[in-house]
């Protein structure tokens, strides 16, 4: 039976899952963005100003939507030279549009930027004690864990930027998705394209999906990392069940059309592409490429038990990339049988 692992029905929509505005170290304001993100065909926007929740319903029309969220970054302590500390950042989207309660608060710590001027618009919950963060495998997926009981949809940030490695990130568990590409630290000279720390995470056995986004500060640092979601319509908490279930894909450019899986087969089909290539959870990929170097659209590979998990790249002319969320086998195998 074929099995859709993005729908086959609904509508594209393109977002910005993490990006920063005047709220706390951004230069434009909420308004301006929308309208510079609308123009260039994007529907909806996280707004993840550092470490506070402040949502902005009042941007919500028939044709965009923002979702309430923000990043919080856990430092790593008694590192003086800032460029020095490693950090890990997390953004966290609220599942639903009435929450807006900012979890692991605390009342004096940790804002910066403007943000120190909208303290006071905070929502949090008065009886808990101050919360103070720690830079730890376990204290990071404690924050990851409060953030998904708390209604949220946490995503793992920029790694190269962070000058996490393995040895940290490792041991991050709780995360709903990792970013596969930050547009922003690749235009600063960072190689965070995270292809690689997917693997990573997916080969330690967590089950996660992936995303591309701006994280955009400026005005040169836009429009270049972007995440579709698959859904019916542009509806708050339709949105964010499409991202608890995965029907989404990361790109840099390159669009994706069809993907299913079926009699042991993963198929998809894409805008021209100079290569698709089937990555997997162990040494089997397999590109493929148009003969005498003419763009292809689609491809089909077989898929056996072996792979652990299969997950698809296209990379356009221009050397852009697409990326699906992985999807393990025996998942696959199971419903197909």
């Amino acid at each position: 039976m074929r099995k859709y692992l993005l729908p086959a029905t609904g509508n594209d929509y393109k977002a910005n899952l993490h990006c920063h505005t005047n709220v706390s170290d951004g230069r434009q304001s909420p308004e301006e963005m929308k309208a510079d993100y609308m123009a260039q065909g994007y529907s909806i926007i996280a707004f993840t100003d550092h470490d506070i929740l402040i949502p902005h319903p009042e941007l919500a029309e028939e044709n965009f939507l923002p979702l309430n969220s923000f990043e919080v970054e856990i430092n790593q302590p008694d590192v003086e030279e800032k460029s020095a500390r490693k950090t890990c950042h997390i953004c966290m989207i609220a599942l639903e549009p009435d929450n807006i309660t900012m979890p692991f608060w605390h009342r004096e710590k940790y804002l910066f930027g403007n943000a120190v001027k909208y303290r006071d618009q905070v929502k949090f919950d008065e009886s808990k004690p101050d919360y103070e963060r720690r830079y730890t495998a376990e204290g990071i997926s404690e924050i990851m864990r409060m953030g998904r009981d708390a209604g949220f949809f946490v995503t793992y940030n920029h790694p190269r930027w962070s000058q996490e490695n393995y040895a940290q990130y490792s041991g991050y568990v709780g995360m709903n998705a990792m970013e596969i590409c930050n547009f922003a630290c690749c235009y600063e000279g960072y190689d965070d394209h995270n292809g690689a720390v997917y693997d990573d995470l997916l080969r330690g056995g967590q089950r996660i999906f992936c995303t591309a986004n701006d994280d955009n500060h400026k005005y040169e640092d836009r429009f270049g990392g972007f995440t579709v979601i698959r859904a019916d319509k542009l509806e708050y908490r339709t949105i964010t069940r499409a991202l608890e279930e995965g029907n989404f894909y990361a790109s840099e450019g390159p669009t994706i059309g069809e993907l299913w899986y079926e009699d042991g087969q993963l198929h998809v089909t894409c805008s021209d592409a100079r290569e698709i290539t089937l990555c997997k959870g162990t040494r089997r990929n397999k590109p493929i490429r148009g003969e005498n170097g003419a763009p292809v659209n689609e491809a089909t590979f077989p898929v056996v038990p072996e792979d652990v998990y299969v997950r698809v790249t296209v990379t356009d002319f221009a050397g852009n990339k697409a990326y699906t969320n992985a999807y393990f086998v025996d998942e696959l195998m199971r419903e197909d049988n």
